[in-house]
């Protein structure tokens, strides 16, 4: 789950990691009020959505008076702004964080990741904040440090030492660093997260640490354990046809073709989506309805798939392991019948009491297209979608 910026500001508070001051408005009625609570002075206006880059998409205003403060805070609020990360159709701007201006004297970037290789919390630090971490990677790799943190032991303070002196900072430098990154690590681990970034990390001229940007993910899975944090997940910055598919336990990601897919297993969810393409066509969505599919999760995830008005035919491709084809056939075709599906249907079954699923189909009555193999399904839905 993301969160916005100043969300996990806030969280950054909590953990003492140094923050600028600042308040969040949600319309221009807010926003003076807002102003009043911060120092006089230059002050930056920041659109807040999920998606970086905000910045070179006019996201981010330094802001001289109240009435700049105003000003650019009526330009950005329900105005849609568009980044590297939003699409081309962007993100619509529903909250602004005016914030107090920094002295800044030299930006860095640091962020807590877990690496999939090693299977641990990893520090990434670099001397180029302010901008992507790709690019530094690949254009200037001797100025990035990582440093993997063993989960049983935590972060101790040669880690912080080795982030900063593999870099060549000067040793006052490096305990500031220390204490930054010792306090990242613990609100890693107590809120769960799957990724903190701070993008700068910057050093004032008076030599203070100041996250001035902050990016917390934080692992769907654990959030029964938060309900503090679980509060904070804005449904206005999701796709709608993801926060229902939610709601019953399916995991959905709309895309821009035109053959829905519903599948069980992520593996086989992406395998499928790859012939599709494979075969000239592009998939609609990513969708996995789980192992343990009943009819009600079956008709629910018809009706998301639906939902997408550029579907033209939809493929169902089930390995039938802990559930067994035969239940999911009657689960289709009494969603099918329900919904009154009026698109192209193909269904591959595979697994246990696929025979007896198959016939459930073919006796059905419904305008459903079988098939044995995979590669059989993908080139059926894509050359009936054609014709």
């Amino acid at each position: 789950m993301n969160i916005h910026e100043y969300q996990a500001k806030e969280v950054f508070r909590k953990f003492c990691i140094p923050v600028p001051n600042g308040c969040v408005a949600l319309s221009s009625n807010e926003v003076l009020s807002a102003t009043k609570k911060l120092k006089p002075g230059t002050l930056v206006v920041k659109a807040q959505i999920h998606a970086g880059g905000r910045g070179k998409a006019g996201g981010v205003k330094l802001a001289k008076s109240e009435n700049e403060v105003l000003k650019f805070a009526k330009d950005m609020l329900g105005s849609t702004l568009i980044t590297h990360q939003t699409g081309l159709g962007g993100q619509k701007v529903r909250k602004i964080y005016i914030e107090e201006a920094s002295d800044i004297e030299k930006e860095y970037y640091l962020s807590l990741v877990i690496d999939p290789r090693s299977s641990r919390p990893t520090f990434i630090f670099s001397l180029e904040g302010g901008v992507d971490i790709e690019e530094v990677a690949k254009n200037h790799p001797s100025k990035i440090t990582t440093i993997h943190i063993d989960p049983a032991s935590g972060f101790e303070s040669f880690h912080g030492r080795k982030l900063g002196f593999d870099l060549g900072l000067e040793p006052k430098k490096v305990n500031k660093i220390i204490s930054i990154a010792k306090n990242v690590y613990n609100a890693f681990i107590n809120t769960d997260a799957s990724q903190i970034e701070i993008n700068p990390l910057i050093e004032t001229k008076s030599g203070d640490f100041i996250a001035l940007d902050a990016k917390i993910n934080l692992d769907d899975n654990a959030l029964y354990r938060h309900s503090d944090l679980k509060e904070l997940r804005d449904y206005d910055e999701e796709v709608p046809e993801e926060i229902e598919a939610s709601k019953y336990g399916l995991s959905y990601i709309k895309m821009d073709g035109n053959i829905g897919c519903m599948v069980n297993g992520a593996g086989l969810a992406m395998a499928t989506m790859d012939i599709i393409k494979y075969y000239g066509a592009e998939p609609a969505n990513f969708l996995d309805v789980g192992g343990g599919a009943s009819r009600e999760t079956v008709t629910e995830a018809f009706k998301i798939i639906l939902s997408d008005k550029k579907v033209k035919g939809i493929l169902v491709n089930i390995f039938g392991g802990i559930m067994r084809c035969d239940i999911i056939a009657s689960g289709i075709v009494e969603a099918a019948k329900e919904m009154s599906i009026n698109v192209p249907l193909v269904v591959r079954l595979s697994g246990t009491n696929f025979e007896k699923g198959k016939e459930i189909l073919q006796d059905s009555g419904l305008n459903i297209v079988a098939a044995d193999e995979l590669d059989e399904a993908a080139q059926k839905i894509v050359n009936i979608i054609k014709i």
